[in-house]
């Protein structure tokens, strides 16, 4: 009896990326072991999205690496909520706010904010590591802001967070809208002269980190480069390009001997 599932061409793909392509077919159908690998990957992400982020174990595996921690909320006060009303999860709870200006830590350089967003699973999984190749990469003067913990948070609320603090440069790591195959991806938002109200293209972006997806010192270098490079030049977003595979391409033909004249 010949099998009932037919081949796609390009299976050999599949070895390379973890999309979903060359699923073959079973008549019309997909055969049953891809639907339930599908069933499995939706469940994944809406189980990303919904869970609760474990606040005091990042806290605690953020205190051994030496971070200072703070924590704070949106004014979005469950997950329901959170979805339904994206603007509150922009804006900073009251209370946290005023916990969070007696610490007085007014005119840093970089204020960090860690927030679920919509995949707890990436920030828990992503960030202590992410922030431990990055501690390497900068200057060892350079001023943080307590790390702050943000639930229910979108990306914008760093820029409040990191107005209250004074900072030059707020950084949102962020848990990402779960993909089918990528539930755990974290986001990297900068923004220069953070405030209130500052559309997108105020920005800079990475995507994506993750050890499947852009690996943690990988994101390191260029968040690091793209750090250095807005605290020089006094900008972000759309005026200031990530040009740090330029920097790796220069630190490697200043190593190569030279050529015989």
């Amino acid at each position: 009896m010949s099998d009932a599932v037919t081949p796609n061409p390009w299976a050999q793909w599949r070895s390379a990326t973890p999309a979903r392509l060359a699923l073959g077919r079973a008549g019309a159908g997909m055969p049953t072991d891809e639907t339930l690998r599908f069933g499995w990957a939706h469940a994944m992400a809406r189980d990303a999205i919904h869970a609760a982020l474990d606040v005091d174990a990042l806290e605690a595996t953020l205190g051994a690496q030496h971070w200072e921690v703070a924590r704070a909320r949106s004014r979005a006060a469950d997950r329901t909520t959170y979805l339904r009303r994206p603007d509150l999860g922009r804006q900073l709870d009251e209370e946290d706010d005023g916990r969070l200006r007696a610490i007085g830590r007014y005119g840093c350089d970089v204020c960090v904010v860690i927030g679920d967003g919509l995949s707890s699973l990436a920030v828990a999984r992503h960030a202590a590591p992410l922030l431990a190749a990055l501690r390497s990469q900068l200057p060892a003067d350079t001023r943080f802001s307590p790390m702050v913990i943000a639930t229910q948070a979108r990306v914008a609320l760093a820029d409040e967070v990191g107005e209250l603090f004074g900072a030059m440069l707020s950084v949102m790591l962020i848990g990402e809208r779960p993909g089918l195959s990528s539930p755990d991806s974290l986001g990297i938002y900068l923004t220069h002269s953070p405030k209130r109200g500052l559309n997108d293209s105020a920005r800079n972006c990475i995507s994506n980190v993750r050890p499947e997806g852009l690996p943690y010192e990988a994101a390191a270098f260029k968040l690091a480069w793209l750090m250095r490079e807005s605290l020089r030049r006094g900008l972000t977003g759309v005026a200031l390009k990530d040009e740090s595979d330029l920097a790796v391409l220069e630190q490697r033909d200043a190593r190569r001997p030279g050529l015989p004249g």
